[in-house]
Protein backbone atom coordinates (compact mmCIF):
# COMPACT_ATOMS: atom_id res chain seq x y z
CA UNK A 1 0.00 0.00 0.00
CA UNK A 2 1.41 3.39 -1.03
CA UNK A 3 0.57 6.12 1.80
CA UNK A 4 -1.85 8.34 0.57
CA UNK A 5 -0.97 12.35 -0.09
CA UNK A 6 -2.50 14.56 2.30
CA UNK A 7 -2.30 18.42 2.40
CA UNK A 8 -4.68 20.27 4.70
CA UNK A 9 -5.32 24.52 4.15
CA UNK A 10 -5.73 26.65 6.61
CA UNK A 11 -8.09 29.68 6.21
CA UNK A 12 -6.30 33.27 6.25
CA UNK A 13 -8.69 34.80 8.61
CA UNK A 14 -6.78 32.87 11.15
CA UNK A 15 -3.66 34.86 10.23
CA UNK A 16 -6.01 38.06 11.35
CA UNK A 17 -6.85 36.56 14.68
CA UNK A 18 -2.76 35.52 15.31
CA UNK A 19 -1.94 39.36 14.42
CA UNK A 20 -4.65 40.41 17.18
CA UNK A 21 -4.48 40.91 20.99
CA UNK A 22 -7.10 42.21 23.61
CA UNK A 23 -7.24 42.85 27.34
CA UNK A 24 -9.29 40.45 30.15
CA UNK A 25 -9.51 41.66 33.74
CA UNK A 26 -5.96 43.62 32.76
CA UNK A 27 -4.19 40.72 31.34
CA UNK A 28 -3.01 40.35 27.79
CA UNK A 29 -5.15 37.81 25.21
CA UNK A 30 -3.20 36.75 22.37
CA UNK A 31 -4.84 34.39 19.60
CA UNK A 32 -3.68 31.73 18.21
CA UNK A 33 -2.62 28.39 20.04
CA UNK A 34 -1.78 24.48 20.10
CA UNK A 35 -1.95 22.51 22.97
CA UNK A 36 1.15 20.60 23.36
CA UNK A 37 3.40 23.99 23.26
CA UNK A 38 2.38 26.72 25.04
CA UNK A 39 5.09 27.09 27.19
CA UNK A 40 5.85 30.84 28.22
CA UNK A 41 9.48 32.69 27.44
CA UNK A 42 11.12 33.59 30.50
CA UNK A 43 11.70 37.17 28.95
CA UNK A 44 7.73 37.03 29.60
CA UNK A 45 8.96 36.19 33.29
CA UNK A 46 11.18 38.68 33.49
CA UNK A 47 8.34 41.35 32.28
CA UNK A 48 6.27 40.15 35.03
CA UNK A 49 8.73 40.44 37.47
CA UNK A 50 9.38 44.07 36.96
CA UNK A 51 5.62 44.95 37.06
CA UNK A 52 4.92 46.85 40.63
CA UNK A 53 1.65 45.20 40.99
CA UNK A 54 0.36 44.39 44.71
CA UNK A 55 -1.16 40.55 43.93
CA UNK A 56 1.39 37.83 43.77
CA UNK A 57 -1.04 35.70 41.71
CA UNK A 58 -1.22 36.81 37.84
CA UNK A 59 -3.18 35.19 35.37
CA UNK A 60 -2.72 35.59 31.47
CA UNK A 61 -5.38 33.61 28.95
CA UNK A 62 -4.64 32.98 25.56
CA UNK A 63 -7.54 31.70 23.08
CA UNK A 64 -8.80 31.21 19.49
CA UNK A 65 -9.39 28.58 16.67
CA UNK A 66 -6.27 26.96 15.66
CA UNK A 67 -4.82 23.85 13.72
CA UNK A 68 -2.95 20.89 13.53
CA UNK A 69 -2.72 18.04 10.61
CA UNK A 70 -3.18 15.79 12.90
CA UNK A 71 -6.27 16.79 14.27
CA UNK A 72 -7.80 19.32 11.98
CA UNK A 73 -9.12 22.51 12.92
CA UNK A 74 -9.33 23.58 16.81
CA UNK A 75 -10.87 25.62 19.51
CA UNK A 76 -7.43 26.06 21.88
CA UNK A 77 -6.77 28.38 24.91
CA UNK A 78 -5.04 28.25 27.48
CA UNK A 79 -4.61 29.91 31.31
CA UNK A 80 -1.07 31.24 32.72
CA UNK A 81 -0.39 31.39 36.69
CA UNK A 82 2.54 33.02 37.92
CA UNK A 83 3.52 33.88 41.07
CA UNK A 84 6.37 33.64 43.72
CA UNK A 85 6.53 30.87 46.17
CA UNK A 86 7.87 33.41 48.69
CA UNK A 87 5.78 36.70 48.08
CA UNK A 88 8.13 38.85 49.85
CA UNK A 89 10.96 38.33 48.11
CA UNK A 90 10.95 40.14 44.99
CA UNK A 91 13.75 39.23 43.52
CA UNK A 92 12.59 35.68 43.49
CA UNK A 93 11.87 34.02 40.40
CA UNK A 94 8.12 33.45 39.48
CA UNK A 95 6.93 30.54 39.21
CA UNK A 96 4.72 29.39 36.08
CA UNK A 97 1.42 27.21 35.66
CA UNK A 98 0.52 26.67 32.64
CA UNK A 99 -2.63 25.08 31.55
CA UNK A 100 -3.54 24.33 27.52
CA UNK A 101 -6.64 22.79 26.27
CA UNK A 102 -8.28 22.18 22.77
CA UNK A 103 -11.48 21.17 21.67
CA UNK A 104 -11.32 19.10 18.34
CA UNK A 105 -14.20 19.74 15.46
CA UNK A 106 -13.84 16.34 14.77
CA UNK A 107 -14.79 15.54 18.08
CA UNK A 108 -12.52 14.71 21.47
CA UNK A 109 -10.63 17.20 24.21
CA UNK A 110 -6.62 17.32 24.86
CA UNK A 111 -5.61 19.19 27.97
CA UNK A 112 -1.96 19.91 29.39
CA UNK A 113 -0.27 21.35 32.19
CA UNK A 114 3.54 21.96 32.27
CA UNK A 115 4.43 23.82 35.31
CA UNK A 116 7.32 25.45 36.22
CA UNK A 117 8.02 25.83 39.83
CA UNK A 118 10.85 27.67 41.79
CA UNK A 119 12.72 27.48 45.16
CA UNK A 120 14.97 28.91 47.07
CA UNK A 121 16.49 31.55 44.68
CA UNK A 122 16.27 29.15 41.72
CA UNK A 123 18.36 26.34 43.47
CA UNK A 124 15.98 24.10 42.81
CA UNK A 125 13.14 23.42 40.75
CA UNK A 126 10.03 21.43 39.98
CA UNK A 127 9.17 21.11 36.24
CA UNK A 128 6.87 18.15 34.09
CA UNK A 129 3.57 17.66 32.31
CA UNK A 130 0.47 16.08 33.48
CA UNK A 131 -1.74 15.34 30.31
CA UNK A 132 -5.02 14.34 29.52
CA UNK A 133 -6.09 12.93 25.96
CA UNK A 134 -9.29 11.97 24.42
CA UNK A 135 -9.31 12.43 20.38
CA UNK A 136 -8.99 10.56 17.25
CA UNK A 137 -5.43 9.35 16.28
CA UNK A 138 -4.21 7.36 13.93
CA UNK A 139 -1.42 4.07 14.52
CA UNK A 140 0.72 3.00 11.39
CA UNK A 141 2.37 -0.06 12.47
CA UNK A 142 5.96 -0.28 13.83
CA UNK A 143 9.17 -0.24 11.98
CA UNK A 144 10.15 1.55 8.86
CA UNK A 145 9.36 -0.93 6.13
CA UNK A 146 5.45 -1.43 7.47
CA UNK A 147 5.13 2.69 8.44
CA UNK A 148 6.14 3.52 4.84
CA UNK A 149 3.57 1.83 3.08
CA UNK A 150 0.77 1.77 5.82
CA UNK A 151 -2.03 3.60 3.95
CA UNK A 152 -3.86 6.21 6.71
CA UNK A 153 -7.40 6.32 6.96
CA UNK A 154 -10.54 5.67 8.50
CA UNK A 155 -10.96 1.41 7.87
CA UNK A 156 -6.92 1.03 8.52
CA UNK A 157 -5.59 3.69 10.96
CA UNK A 158 -7.92 5.07 12.72
CA UNK A 159 -9.03 4.57 16.54
CA UNK A 160 -9.79 6.54 19.40
CA UNK A 161 -7.13 7.17 21.99
CA UNK A 162 -7.59 7.60 25.55
CA UNK A 163 -4.39 9.09 27.24
CA UNK A 164 -3.78 10.25 30.95
CA UNK A 165 -0.42 11.47 31.93
CA UNK A 166 2.02 12.32 35.48
CA UNK A 167 5.40 13.22 34.31
CA UNK A 168 6.84 15.35 37.34
CA UNK A 169 11.06 16.13 37.30
CA UNK A 170 12.97 17.12 40.39
CA UNK A 171 15.77 19.15 39.40
CA UNK A 172 18.77 20.61 41.76
CA UNK A 173 21.15 23.37 40.52
CA UNK A 174 25.08 21.66 40.60
CA UNK A 175 26.49 24.36 42.86
CA UNK A 176 26.58 27.91 40.51
CA UNK A 177 26.78 26.82 37.18
CA UNK A 178 23.45 26.28 34.56
CA UNK A 179 23.37 22.62 35.12
CA UNK A 180 20.58 20.84 36.97
CA UNK A 181 19.97 17.17 37.96
CA UNK A 182 17.66 15.47 39.33
CA UNK A 183 14.99 12.41 39.32
CA UNK A 184 11.98 12.05 37.15
CA UNK A 185 8.64 9.73 37.29
CA UNK A 186 6.33 9.08 34.61
CA UNK A 187 2.98 7.46 34.75
CA UNK A 188 0.98 6.41 31.80
CA UNK A 189 -2.58 4.69 30.80
CA UNK A 190 -2.83 4.66 27.39
CA UNK A 191 -6.52 2.53 26.21
CA UNK A 192 -7.24 2.29 22.03
CA UNK A 193 -10.79 2.25 21.55
CA UNK A 194 -12.82 1.34 18.44
CA UNK A 195 -9.65 0.21 16.41
CA UNK A 196 -10.18 0.15 12.54
CA UNK A 197 -9.70 -3.18 11.09
CA UNK A 198 -6.24 -2.70 9.49
CA UNK A 199 -5.38 -2.33 13.16
CA UNK A 200 -6.65 -5.22 14.32
CA UNK A 201 -4.49 -6.99 12.00
CA UNK A 202 -1.36 -5.66 12.60
CA UNK A 203 1.43 -8.10 13.94
CA UNK A 204 2.91 -5.53 16.89
CA UNK A 205 -0.62 -4.65 17.61
CA UNK A 206 -1.69 -8.28 17.90
CA UNK A 207 1.59 -9.39 19.85
CA UNK A 208 1.03 -6.30 22.46
CA UNK A 209 -2.16 -7.79 23.41
CA UNK A 210 -4.68 -5.60 21.19
CA UNK A 211 -7.81 -7.01 20.09
CA UNK A 212 -11.01 -6.05 18.15
CA UNK A 213 -12.35 -4.26 21.55
CA UNK A 214 -9.41 -2.04 21.71
CA UNK A 215 -5.91 -2.06 23.56
CA UNK A 216 -4.79 -0.87 27.01
CA UNK A 217 -1.23 -0.31 28.56
CA UNK A 218 -0.17 1.07 32.03
CA UNK A 219 3.40 2.57 31.89
CA UNK A 220 5.22 3.15 35.66
CA UNK A 221 8.87 4.67 35.30
CA UNK A 222 11.33 6.14 37.44
CA UNK A 223 14.53 7.92 36.17
CA UNK A 224 16.94 10.45 35.95
CA UNK A 225 17.57 14.19 34.12
CA UNK A 226 20.64 15.96 33.46
CA UNK A 227 20.07 19.56 31.71
CA UNK A 228 22.80 22.37 30.47
CA UNK A 229 20.63 25.31 29.64
CA UNK A 230 23.26 28.44 28.85
CA UNK A 231 20.51 29.78 25.69
CA UNK A 232 19.46 33.78 25.71
CA UNK A 233 15.71 33.01 26.15
CA UNK A 234 14.53 29.38 25.79
CA UNK A 235 11.63 30.41 23.53
CA UNK A 236 13.08 32.24 20.40
CA UNK A 237 17.17 31.55 21.81
CA UNK A 238 19.44 33.66 19.06
CA UNK A 239 22.33 32.34 20.58
CA UNK A 240 23.42 29.67 23.35
CA UNK A 241 23.65 25.90 24.08
CA UNK A 242 21.13 23.58 25.26
CA UNK A 243 21.82 19.72 26.10
CA UNK A 244 19.86 17.58 28.12
CA UNK A 245 20.39 13.72 29.18
CA UNK A 246 17.05 11.52 30.21
CA UNK A 247 16.63 8.21 31.52
CA UNK A 248 13.50 6.09 32.32
CA UNK A 249 13.16 2.78 33.72
CA UNK A 250 9.70 1.19 33.64
CA UNK A 251 9.33 -2.60 35.71
CA UNK A 252 6.62 -4.43 37.08
CA UNK A 253 8.04 -3.93 40.27
CA UNK A 254 6.48 -0.04 40.25
CA UNK A 255 3.22 -0.97 39.24
CA UNK A 256 4.43 -1.11 35.26
CA UNK A 257 2.31 -3.63 32.65
CA UNK A 258 5.91 -3.85 30.91
CA UNK A 259 9.66 -3.86 31.39
CA UNK A 260 11.51 -1.68 29.82
CA UNK A 261 13.71 1.50 29.49
CA UNK A 262 14.19 4.77 27.54
CA UNK A 263 17.36 6.58 27.05
CA UNK A 264 17.12 10.55 25.17
CA UNK A 265 19.52 12.85 24.25
CA UNK A 266 19.45 16.12 22.63
CA UNK A 267 21.86 18.96 21.73
CA UNK A 268 20.81 22.62 20.41
CA UNK A 269 23.05 25.14 19.88
CA UNK A 270 22.12 29.51 18.56
CA UNK A 271 24.19 31.86 16.44
CA UNK A 272 23.56 35.26 15.92
CA UNK A 273 24.25 35.69 12.63
CA UNK A 274 22.24 39.63 12.01
CA UNK A 275 19.69 41.79 13.07
CA UNK A 276 16.78 39.26 14.93
CA UNK A 277 18.84 36.69 12.47
CA UNK A 278 19.80 33.46 13.67
CA UNK A 279 20.77 30.21 12.70
CA UNK A 280 19.51 26.80 14.67
CA UNK A 281 20.47 23.17 14.86
CA UNK A 282 20.05 20.12 16.87
CA UNK A 283 20.78 16.49 17.53
CA UNK A 284 18.61 14.36 18.75
CA UNK A 285 18.75 10.05 19.49
CA UNK A 286 16.28 8.65 21.40
CA UNK A 287 16.14 4.82 22.18
CA UNK A 288 14.04 2.16 23.75
CA UNK A 289 14.73 -1.30 25.21
CA UNK A 290 13.12 -4.05 26.56
CA UNK A 291 9.54 -5.17 26.46
CA UNK A 292 8.57 -1.73 24.69
CA UNK A 293 4.53 -1.20 24.92
CA UNK A 294 3.66 0.08 20.96
CA UNK A 295 2.36 3.21 22.51
CA UNK A 296 5.77 3.47 24.13
CA UNK A 297 7.70 3.68 20.88
CA UNK A 298 9.86 6.02 19.83
CA UNK A 299 8.52 8.33 17.19
CA UNK A 300 10.77 9.98 14.53
CA UNK A 301 8.74 12.88 13.26
CA UNK A 302 6.75 15.55 14.90
CA UNK A 303 5.34 19.18 15.14
CA UNK A 304 8.49 19.66 17.27
CA UNK A 305 11.37 18.69 14.81
CA UNK A 306 10.81 17.12 10.83
CA UNK A 307 7.39 18.97 10.25
CA UNK A 308 5.68 17.25 7.38
CA UNK A 309 5.38 13.94 8.86
CA UNK A 310 2.53 13.04 10.71
CA UNK A 311 2.96 12.53 14.62
CA UNK A 312 3.57 8.60 15.42
CA UNK A 313 3.76 8.04 11.39
CA UNK A 314 7.05 6.55 12.32
CA UNK A 315 7.67 4.56 14.85
CA UNK A 316 11.04 1.99 16.28
CA UNK A 317 12.51 1.31 19.43
CA UNK A 318 15.07 3.73 17.97
CA UNK A 319 15.34 7.22 16.49
CA UNK A 320 17.86 9.50 15.35
CA UNK A 321 17.20 13.45 13.84
CA UNK A 322 19.25 15.92 12.51
CA UNK A 323 17.92 19.42 11.76
CA UNK A 324 19.11 22.86 10.89
CA UNK A 325 16.98 26.05 11.04
CA UNK A 326 17.27 29.40 9.58
CA UNK A 327 15.24 32.16 11.51
CA UNK A 328 14.74 35.80 10.35
CA UNK A 329 12.36 38.83 11.59
CA UNK A 330 11.80 41.81 8.71
CA UNK A 331 13.73 44.98 10.15
CA UNK A 332 12.03 48.50 9.76
CA UNK A 333 12.82 51.78 11.11
CA UNK A 334 9.04 51.12 12.56
CA UNK A 335 7.78 55.19 11.47
CA UNK A 336 4.76 53.82 10.57
CA UNK A 337 1.89 51.95 11.13
CA UNK A 338 2.80 49.11 8.28
CA UNK A 339 6.43 49.51 8.74
CA UNK A 340 5.16 48.57 12.76
CA UNK A 341 3.43 45.55 11.29
CA UNK A 342 6.16 44.17 9.05
CA UNK A 343 9.01 44.62 12.48
CA UNK A 344 6.35 41.89 13.84
CA UNK A 345 6.71 39.23 10.47
CA UNK A 346 9.65 36.85 10.04
CA UNK A 347 10.49 33.62 8.30
CA UNK A 348 12.09 30.49 8.62
CA UNK A 349 13.25 27.71 6.47
CA UNK A 350 14.77 24.24 7.32
CA UNK A 351 16.33 21.08 6.20
CA UNK A 352 17.09 17.89 8.11
CA UNK A 353 16.54 13.85 7.97
CA UNK A 354 15.05 11.60 10.80
CA UNK A 355 17.47 7.97 10.98
CA UNK A 356 15.17 5.10 12.47
CA UNK A 357 15.68 1.62 13.30
CA UNK A 358 15.14 -1.54 15.53
CA UNK A 359 18.67 -0.73 17.64
CA UNK A 360 20.72 2.70 18.03
CA UNK A 361 23.23 1.24 15.52
CA UNK A 362 20.71 -0.59 12.92
CA UNK A 363 19.19 2.52 10.20
CA UNK A 364 16.66 0.87 8.59
CA UNK A 365 15.13 4.04 7.11
CA UNK A 366 15.94 7.91 6.18
CA UNK A 367 12.90 10.55 6.47
CA UNK A 368 14.74 13.83 4.76
CA UNK A 369 12.76 16.92 5.51
CA UNK A 370 12.34 20.80 4.83
CA UNK A 371 9.96 22.92 5.18
CA UNK A 372 9.38 27.26 5.27
CA UNK A 373 7.61 28.85 8.06
CA UNK A 374 5.84 32.45 8.37
CA UNK A 375 6.74 34.25 11.62
CA UNK A 376 3.87 36.38 13.62
CA UNK A 377 6.15 38.35 16.73
CA UNK A 378 3.16 38.70 19.44
CA UNK A 379 4.87 38.98 21.98
CA UNK A 380 8.69 40.38 22.58
CA UNK A 381 10.58 37.37 21.60
CA UNK A 382 7.85 35.14 21.45
CA UNK A 383 6.61 34.16 17.70
CA UNK A 384 3.48 32.23 16.61
CA UNK A 385 4.70 30.09 14.07
CA UNK A 386 2.86 28.81 10.42
CA UNK A 387 4.70 26.50 9.29
CA UNK A 388 4.95 24.33 5.65
CA UNK A 389 6.79 21.10 5.73
CA UNK A 390 7.32 18.55 2.81
CA UNK A 391 7.29 14.58 3.52
CA UNK A 392 9.91 13.34 1.22
CA UNK A 393 9.64 9.95 2.00
CA UNK A 394 5.80 9.82 0.94
CA UNK A 395 5.42 12.92 -1.02
CA UNK A 396 2.94 15.01 1.45
CA UNK A 397 2.97 18.30 2.79
CA UNK A 398 1.25 19.32 5.95
CA UNK A 399 0.90 22.75 7.87
CA UNK A 400 1.19 23.57 11.04
CA UNK A 401 0.51 26.86 13.46
CA UNK A 402 1.79 27.09 16.89
CA UNK A 403 3.52 29.09 20.12
CA UNK A 404 6.94 29.18 19.81
CA UNK A 405 9.76 28.27 17.66
CA UNK A 406 10.05 23.84 16.94
CA UNK A 407 13.23 23.35 18.81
Amino acid sequence: MQLKQHRQLFPVFFLLLLLGGQTIGGQEVIHGHLPDSVIPSPLTYEQLNKQKQPRNLRYSILGGPSYTPDYGLLLGGSALLTFRMNPGDTAQIRSVVPLAFAVMFKGGFNLVVRPQLFFKEDRFRIFGQFKYKNTLDNYYGVGYHTNKNYERGKETSEFRYNQFQVNPWFLFRIKDTDFFAGPQFDINYDKFKHPAEGIIQDPSYIADGGTSGGYSNFSSGAGFLVTYDARDIPANAYRGIYFDAKGLWYNKVIGSDNNFYKLEFEYRQYQLVGKRKALAWTVQSKHGFGNIPINKYTLTGTPFDLRGYYMGQYRDRSSHVVLAEYRQMVNTDGTTTFKRLLNRLGYAAWAGSGFMGPTPGKIEGVLPNAGIGLRIEVQPRMNVRVDVGHNFRNGGTLFYMNMTEAF
